[in-house]
């Protein structure tokens, strides 16, 4: 059921939104989604509102879930090693297959509510160069060099770049990388004003399986250290740790959360969990 605000309600929330909307103005922001532009509310359509705010979001977008259904549906048995996929020849080419449909699907949904998006992975123009991460994943890449020219030059001609996280290994040969890594390694070269990851539980959590609003970097390695980040919640904070070298705020959100990209740019109070490179910075 949908409430309905008051005029001052709304003037309330305007006036919020206001000083943040002027912060993040001609800003990079790099937002790292998952495959499925999902129903109305949204993150995609919170980076439409975003960019014609002047914004200016990169995006990454992964494709696990769609990966894994078209390899079962071709009887491919897929298994994951510290939270990454083993990919050897068959399964690279569904990986590039699916995660261009879905780039692709992603770039028409911008384009179509005339935000002008261009579509690409890190094969082009060698964009992103890897080698091989570990001889467990097979045809899995660890990014060495994002070359920043080619988004730098998109986003000054203001596109919205939308990027698959495939990346030229030896010989420029294509390997996968899994997404959470990539969109860290592109926020850190950047130098983006915020990185923000999204996934599907509300943020990190503690101990005590309850959300932990803020982090510093110690206190996120103490909790890998222990085994409180486990599974595939561990490259996704690698990646943000990755990213705190050079951005000032790493933030993990739940897409499920209507306007979660929304609330957290344009609100006091944000969601999910704030990363930062010191505890000083926590908080401000």
């Amino acid at each position: 059921m949908t409430v309905a605000l008051s005029i001052d309600q709304k003037t309330e929330a305007l006036i919020e939104a206001l000083p943040y909307i002027c912060e993040y103005v001609g800003k990079t922001i790099v937002v790292k989604v998952g495959g499925s532009i999902g129903e109305e509310g949204t993150v995609l359509d919170d980076v439409i509102w975003i960019k014609r705010l002047g914004i200016n979001p990169v995006l990454v977008h992964g494709g696990g879930p769609q990966i894994s259904e078209r390899l079962g549906r071709l009887g491919v048995e897929t298994h994951f090693v510290e939270g990454r996929r083993f990919t050897d020849e068959q399964t690279l080419q569904v990986v590039h297959e699916v995660l261009m449909r879905i780039n692709g699907a992603f770039v028409a949904h911008l384009n179509a509510h005339k935000v002008p998006a261009w579509g690409c992975n890190g094969l082009d123009g060698e964009m992103l160069r890897a080698r091989l991460r570990d001889e467990r994943l097979g045809l899995v890449g660890e990014v060495e060099v994002v070359n920043t020219k080619p988004i730098g030059k998109l986003v000054e001609q203001g596109y919205v770049v939308v990027m698959a996280p495939l990346a030229a290994g030896p010989n420029s040969a294509p390997l996968n990388v899994n997404a959470d890594t990539v969109a860290g390694e592109v926020a850190r070269a950047l130098g983006a004003e915020k990185f923000v990851l999204f996934t599907d539980v509300p943020g990190v959590l503690g101990a005590d399986g309850a959300v932990v609003p803020e982090l510093a970097r110690d206190q996120v390695q103490a909790m890998l250290d222990d085994g409180t980040i486990s599974g595939g919640m561990i490259p996704k904070i690698q990646a943000c740790l990755r990213a705190l070298e050079t951005v000032p705020r790493a933030h993990v959100l739940d897409g499920r959360v209507p306007h979660a990209l929304i609330r957290e740019l344009f609100t006091h109070e944000g969601v999910g969990t704030m990363l930062t490179q010191t505890r000083e910075g926590a908080g401000a």
